[in-house]
C-alpha cells in the first residue's frame, strides 16, 4: 500500500492512498485526516485503508496531481536518524582523522521534527558558505513502540518506508560536534519523497530489516552515485530497538538509515557530498568538489528491482533564505 499527504491548507495536510503506478489516488480522510493520526491507530485503520487501495486498483481512483503533494508526514513527534552504513563511516574517520567509531552500538541523534520539507519544495539556507550538502537515505516509520522492545519485536513496530534527503551544513557541523552535545545548526529541515509504503510494497526488496534498492542521486542533471541500501551494519529493526532502549517512540516516530553508502564507492559514487569529498582526500590530499551553490539542484529516486519507483521522487532547489 502506498500512502501520501495531499495539500488542504492544515498543518498535517489530508490522507491519502495512491496507485501502484502514482496516477490516480482517492481521499482517505474520512478513515484519519492525516497520517500521523492513522499511525496512532494503524492495527484499526489498515483495515479500511487497505480497503481503499483496491477500490483504486479496481479503477475507482481519480487523477493524482503531484503538485499538491507535501511531505508523507509534514511534521512529526521525533526524527531520529541513524548513520548505519559502515563505508560512510570508516571513510569520514579515515578523511578527517576522527576518533575510532564504535561498532557495537548504532550511531544516532535526534533532529527537528516540527517539519519536513516536500518533495518539490525549494530548501531555503542563510548563507552558501555554510557547506551545503545533501544526504540520500532511507527510513521507516513506526507505530508505538514500547520501552525496551526487542529487536525481534521492534521489526513489527514498523509500518511505513519512506526515503529522505537529510540536509547538512558542513561548515556548521564539525564545531557543533566538538561540543559534544549535537548537531542544532548544522541540521535543518530534512526532506521526504512524497510516497511513504508498506513493507510489503517492496517485496524481496524489504530484505533483512533493510531497503534493498538503489538510491540515484543527481546534482544539476550530472549522475553523482547510484548506491543501494543493502549494505547497512545495523537493520531497521535494530535501530528501532536502539532508539526504545530507555524511552517509548511515539507512533509517528521516523528513523532513519543515515547517508546511504557502499563498499564499491569508485563504481556506484556516493549518496553525499562530504562523502566525496572525504574519498577524494584520501586519494589526492585535498577535496576538488565544492559543496552546493544557489539555484543548485538534488533529485533523488529509490529504484526497486523491477526498474519502479516506489517512493517517487525528490526535486529540490537550494535557495537564498
Amino acid at each position: 500500500m502506498r500512502l501520501a499527504t495531499r495539500a488542504n491548507g492544515t498543518p498535517d495536510g489530508e490522507l491519502i492512498v495512491v496507485s501502484g503506478d502514482a496516477t490516480s489516488c482517492l481521499s482517505a480522510a474520512d478513515i484519519a485526516p492525516n497520517l500521523l493520526a492513522a499511525l496512532e491507530r494503524w492495527e484499526a485503520l489498515v483495515p479500511m485503508l487497505q480497503a481503499r487501495a483496491e477500490l483504486i486498483q479496481a479503477g475507482q481512483g481519480d487523477p493524482l496531481d503531484p503538485a499538491t503533494l507535501r511531505a508523507p508526514l509534514p511534521r512529526s513527534w521525533q526524527w531520529l536518524d541513524g548513520s548505519a552504513f559502515a563505508t560512510h563511516g570508516e571513510l569520514m574517520q579515515i578523511a578527517f582523522g576522527l576518533d575510532p567509531i564504535d561498532r557495537e552500538r548504532p550511531l544516532m541523534y535526534q533532529g527537528l521534527s516540527d517539519r519536513f520539507l516536500g518533495p518539490s519544495d525549494d530548501v531555503p539556507v542563510p548563507d552558501s558558505a555554510l557547506g551545503i550538502d545533501f544526504e540520500g537515505e532511507f527510513g521507516v516509520i513506526v507505530d508505538a513502540v514500547p520501552m525496551g522492545t526487542s529487536v525481534a519485536d521492534a521489526a513489527q513496530h514498523i509500518r511505513l518506508i519512506v526515503q529522505i534527503n537529510d540536509w547538512s551544513l558542513r561548515a556548521i557541523a564539525p564545531i557543533e560536534m566538538k561540543t559534544g552535545f549535537g548537531w542544532v545548526q548544522a541540521k535543518p529541515a530534512c526532506s521526504v519523497a512524497p510516497f511513504a509504503v508498506t513493507p510489503d510494497e517492496l517485496g524481496g526488496d524489504w530484505r533483512d530489516g533493510r531497503v534493498c534498492c538503489d538510491l540515484l542521486v543527481e546534482w544539476n542533471g550530472a549522475r553523482f552515485g547510484l548506491v543501494n541500501g543493502d549494505q547497512m551494519a545495523f537493520s531497521f529493526p535494530e535501530l528501532v530497538a536502539h532508539a526504545a532502549r530507555t524511552r517509548d517512540l511515539v507512533a509517528g516516530t521516523i528513523i532513519g538509515s543515515g547517508t546511504v553508502s557502499n563498499r564499491e564507492y569508485a563504481e556506484r559514487g556516493s549518496a553525499c557530498i562530504s562523502e566525496r569529498r572525504a574519498i577524494e582526500i584520501i586519494a589526492e590530499g585535498n577535496p576538488r568538489t565544492a559543496f552546493m551553490a544557489f539555484g543548485d539542484r538534488v533529485r533523488i529516486e529509490g529504484r526497486a528491482s523491477d526498474g519502479s519507483t516506489p517512493f517517487g521522487t525528490i526535486d529540490q532547489r537550494v535557495v537564498q533564505a
